[in-house]
């Protein structure tokens, strides 16, 4: 689960947290999750729920299953879904000419 560490190290960088703050969100103690991120623990399914949850990201991401994180755009009018939509796709194409 080496991918499932730094992607949770990553995604706690991003949110701003500390791993006191995850630690609390989730509801484990906060040694736990500098192992999770270490790779020296493997936490429970349930425990990759809630911070699948926390983070907006599917399970599948998390495990390194599915290589895209995902956002929830689900609340966005449709206009505003297409825009998201639309950026995304350019900075693809902008990532893939570099």
């Amino acid at each position: 689960m080496v991918d499932f560490g730094k992607r949770l190290y990553n995604l706690r960088k991003q949110k701003d947290l500390t791993q006191k703050q995850l630690a609390s969100l989730i509801g484990v103690q906060n040694t736990v999750i500098s192992f999770y991120e270490l790779g020296e623990r493997t936490p429970s399914p349930s425990v990759i729920v809630k911070l699948a949850n926390t983070f907006h990201v599917s399970t599948d991401y998390l495990l390194g299953v599915d290589k895209k994180e995902s956002i929830d755009i689900s609340e966005l009018n449709e206009s505003d879904k297409q825009l998201v939509r639309s950026l995304v796709d350019s900075l693809k194409e902008k990532e893939s000419k570099k």
